[in-house]
């Protein structure tokens, strides 16, 4: 699991393709490196990859073919710089909310708003079934941040972002077009599934029973 408060940002200086998978090598900080073995979890924007190798300062991971469609990661070239979390411990604080490393999908940098001490980014998501999970001041990972939804507009949603999250993150680095790693909170989508599903029982039984109701109408009558 993971808290989406990004540790440091690391930098790509390697890839191989391999057989319906690439291997990517990154130059950690030592803050990072700090008791880091291979087999551990880590999220790179958001999504939790295995250490796979380390050399040093550089560190080695495998993606998946579903990696690859699913995320940004196919986009990183050498020299992409990258958000970074370690996978949490028991006992570490919670900053943010927690995070799975699972990516859903990704969304398009809509709109940058700039101004004296934050930023505004809209993002726009054209799934309707991923935006049922979205609500006004809910919570939801952006390439690895925790973040809460600022406001709402059909298709899409924003996030404010103060100097310092822009300093130690990507985000800063970001331009309208850029695509990100969505992650939504798991909780919301677990209450929301169920309402759905719960509803939408209560509906075909309404239906049945109406349609029961008129047919025993019509046998009195007759």
């Amino acid at each position: 699991m993971f808290t989406g408060i990004i540790q440091d940002k690391a930098t790509v200086v390697d890839i191989q393709e391999g057989q319906n998978f690439r291997t990517i090598t990154l130059t950690y900080s030592e803050k990072l490196l700090y008791q880091l073995k291979p087999g551990a979890s880590v999220a790179h924007d958001g999504c939790c990859l295995t250490v796979t190798k380390i050399d040093g300062d550089q560190v080695s991971f495998d993606l998946m073919q579903e990696t690859l469609r699913v995320t940004t990661l196919n986009q990183l070239k050498i020299g992409s710089n990258v958000n970074v979390e370690k996978a949490a411990r028991l006992g570490d604080e919670i900053g943010g909310h927690l995070m799975s490393g699972h990516i859903i999908c990704t969304a398009c940098i809509d709109e940058i708003c700039v101004a004296e001490n934050n930023r505004q980014i809209w993002f726009r998501i054209t799934d309707p079934e991923i935006m049922k999970y979205i609500f006004y001041k809910g919570f939801i990972g952006v390439d690895g941040i925790s973040l809460t939804v600022g406001e709402m507009q059909k298709n899409r949603f924003c996030n404010y972002l103060i100097p310092e999250t822009l300093a130690r993150t990507t985000l800063g680095l970001k331009k309208s077009g850029d695509r990100v790693n969505i992650e939504i909170d798991p909780q919301t989508q677990a209450v929301v599934d169920t309402l759905t599903k719960t509803l939408e029982k209560i509906a075909v039984d309404t239906r049945s029973i109406g349609t029961g109701m008129h047919v025993s109408e019509n046998v009195i009558f007759v």
